[in-house]
């Protein structure tokens, strides 16, 4: 296969993952990597052998370069994103695909006209844990989708992140930043998503940065930091999700799915693998489920291995800007819903993503 050059736009906190995984698989090859504070692409080019590092519009202009990874901030994702679509390019970002509805519109229409492809974070879902999952519900072993329940309740990121302020702007807050992982995971094993309902709060109007180094800075927090609500797959089954930056610590399971016939236990899904289970009333207690597909350590660059493998083999790629635009009206739907007081119908659907194939070689990926 013809590997696939890549160029990376934002070389922050996140990008370190990225340049380690992506120079792992045998299909692409990181060319140039590109950042508003040129000196930053620089360093990052430096410690992982990058051969260009370059402004922003240089890496747009180089005819070599066939899929950008956008990894800028919230706020940035829908301008670089369409800054490379213009530029003939495919593009693939991290999460959320854009910050409001009409940027993710946007987008997809862009990649449309300009017959490019759109991929977007978390890729998660395509490691070990959560295929295998995917392969049991197929099978019908847990029997009908009856509920799901999904939990991410921390005290927020400017405990710990170099640079928090984003988090508390329009476009962060802990359904734009953790959400994606909770909602993807449940789509691409349950389906499309089809009303939702939400109460938000703001419990903290400011918050003090405890991390360097920019400790004691105070952030205006300007988006919902405690959001809680239901979800009505198109399916049938019924969600119940609590997204938080709000609380000190909490015991809830990350994700359950359960069914007519099993209930199944299932792992943080901001990482690739973790421990599944299933309760079983022939077995009355939760038993370990074997994983059946690898990918299971953090992989972060899966999909856009996956999405380059789509445009040669001429196939949808999983992590795909439908989905990405499906997700992005769901987790907007709770802040709406929460405001109008009433159920929030979701306008958009996407087909479920092609199960990943058992057996891939870690650095492969399937045409």
């Amino acid at each position: 296969m013809k590997k696939m050059k890549i160029g990376i736009v934002g070389c922050g906190n996140i990008s370190s993952i990225y340049l380690k995984n992506l120079q792992r698989f045998e299909n692409l090859e990181v060319v140039a990597c590109a950042d508003l504070i040129v000196d930053r692409a620089t360093a990052k080019a430096h410690e992982f052998k990058v051969p260009k590092a370059c402004a922003v519009r240089e890496l747009m202009k180089d005819p070599a370069i066939e899929l950008v990874v956008n990894l800028t901030i919230p706020k940035a994702h829908a301008e670089v994103a369409l800054a490379a679509l213009k530029a003939g390019k495919h593009v693939y970002g991290e999460k959320p695909l854009g910050i409001n509805i009409p940027e993710g519109r946007k987008i997809i229409a862009a990649a449309r006209k300009a017959k490019r492809r759109v991929g977007s974070a978390p890729d998660t879902f395509l490691g070990g844990a959560f295929q295998t999952v995917r392969g049991m519900i197929d099978a019908g072993v847990i029997g009908e989708p009856v509920a799901a329940t999904a939990f991410m309740m921390c005290r927020g990121h400017e405990r710990w992140h170099p640079d928090p302020d984003f988090y508390y702007k329009i476009g962060g807050g802990p359904m734009m930043d953790m959400g994606p992982y909770y909602l993807t995971a449940l789509v691409s094993l349950l389906g499309s998503i089809k009303r939702v309902s939400g109460s938000t709060r703001i419990t903290f109007p400011t918050r003090k940065i405890t991390s360097q180094p920019k400790f004691g800075t105070m952030i205006k927090v300007d988006t919902p930091t405690h959001l809680a609500g239901t979800v009505d797959f198109a399916g049938g089954a019924i969600g119940t999700l609590i997204m938080s930056f709000d609380t000190w610590c909490a015991n809830l399971p990350r994700i359950e799915i359960h069914g007519t016939a099993a209930s199944l236990s299932i792992p943080d899904p901001n990482g690739f693998g973790g421990e599944v289970k299933m309760f079983t009333p022939a077995k009355g207690e939760w038993q370990d489920v074997p994983l059946t597909h690898g990918y299971t350590d953090n992989w972060r660059g899966l999909g856009v291995a996956d999405m380059a493998a789509a445009i040669r083999g001429k196939r949808t790629h999983r992590a795909n800007g439908d989905m990405a635009a499906h997700v992005l009206e769901v987790m907007q739907s709770f802040e709406a819903s929460s405001d109008a007081g009433k159920h929030i119908k979701i306008k958009s659907a996407c087909e479920r993503p092609a199960a990943m194939p058992a057996g891939l070689k870690e650095g492969t990926i399937d045409l």
